[in-house]
């Protein structure tokens, strides 16, 4: 309404302004988001998720604290295993490094490969970053159904979208990524290779959950994981008969012919006494994933997937021993599809 007014500021006037202006650009508050001095951009402004507090944790390990939209507004943790030479101050010369995504299982979290295994020992992974990201208790590496509700938590779209923008924008990471992970997060890094093509290069599940829906004992048992930490089981896909075609897409073994394309490793044990196992330890949870993952395989092989190794190594139980093992064992794939060590 005061669009037509004439303005008139005399020198005095004009002075005031300018002093005005500059106390109040002093004083203003500084957003929670805000980044600390040194830091790379968070992204902050941008919706989605935002980085509101980093830690060094140990040489080359970095934790993000990451605050996601898709997460209810939730802070969780990312740790970023760092290659040598990974400066995301640099604003001129800042480097975008091939990209390894490492997932952990149920019942663990972002520090566990840090933690269980030598993964911050390995020398093939200096040219890497390595990420390693929250992906809750039983989180299963979903956008839960919340009997259609959807909403928090989003599991998938926090990683996939949120945290893969951000990374890519202020942390060094790069588009020439691949993805790993054991049990759950097996099941995880299968899931986000084929229900996201083109995003990750090739894909490596030890002891995996390959193929849930194989028998009601493997519907049973992963409803038992759904249901912990008295969690309704019926949030996360819903009722595996009504809601099928939710769990269908979350089935690896359904999701075989997005496979095709590129390296997949599978690797399980038995469920029997391994070499890597105490005395007389035995795991059905392992067996149960043994058979789960032969069928991937021989579904993999009927869709025509060319580039699938197994390594269905017999005795051994659901253990980070063979975890760490397969991992090396996995990672002249994995590096090769990154073009890392050519």
């Amino acid at each position: 309404m005061f669009a037509n007014v004439p303005t008139v500021l005399t020198p005095l006037r004009a002075r005031l302004l300018l002093v005005l202006a500059v106390l109040l650009a002093v004083l203003a508050p500084t957003s929670p988001g805000a980044v600390a001095a040194g830091e790379p951009e968070s992204g902050a402004a941008r919706p989605g998720a935002e980085v509101v507090a980093v830690t060094r944790v140990a040489d080359r390990q970095v934790d993000l604290s990451v605050r996601s939209t898709a997460l209810g507004g939730r802070t969780v943790d990312v740790r970023l295993l760092t290659p040598d030479g990974w400066n995301p101050h640099d604003r001129r010369h800042r480097q975008h490094w091939p990209t390894l995504w490492l997932l952990h299982g149920c019942c663990g979290d972002y520090t566990s490969w840090t933690s269980m295994t030598d993964v911050a020992e390995t020398d093939s992974l200096r040219d890497v970053l390595v990420v390693m990201p929250e992906a809750g208790w039983n989180g299963w590496y979903s956008d839960w159904w919340n009997h259609g509700q959807g909403g928090d938590p989003a599991w998938e779209t926090f990683h996939t979208k949120e945290l893969r923008h951000l990374l890519e924008r202020g942390w060094g990471a790069g588009s020439n990524r691949v993805v790993a992970g054991l049990s759950m997060g097996g099941q995880g890094a299968l899931l986000y290779a084929a229900r996201h093509p083109g995003m990750f290069k090739a894909t490596a599940a030890f002891s995996g959950s390959a193929h849930p829906l194989l028998n009601e004992e493997s519907v049973d048992r992963i409803m038992g994981f759904f249901a912990g930490q008295d969690n309704d089981p019926l949030r996360v896909w819903g009722d595996p008969v009504a809601q099928r075609r939710i769990w269908q897409a979350h089935d690896p073994f359904h999701l075989a012919k997005r496979l095709r394309s590129i390296p997949v490793y599978l690797s399980c044990g038995d469920g029997t006494t391994g070499p890597l196992d105490p005395p007389g330890a035995t795991s059905a949870l392992e067996a149960d994933f043994n058979r789960q993952n032969h069928a991937l395989a021989a579904e993999l092989e009927r869709v025509g997937a060319r580039h699938v190794t197994t390594n269905f190594y017999g005795p051994g139980t659901h253990g980070w021993a063979y975890w760490e093992r397969e991992l090396h064992a996995s990672l002249p794939m994995l590096l090769g599809a990154l073009g890392v060590g050519d």
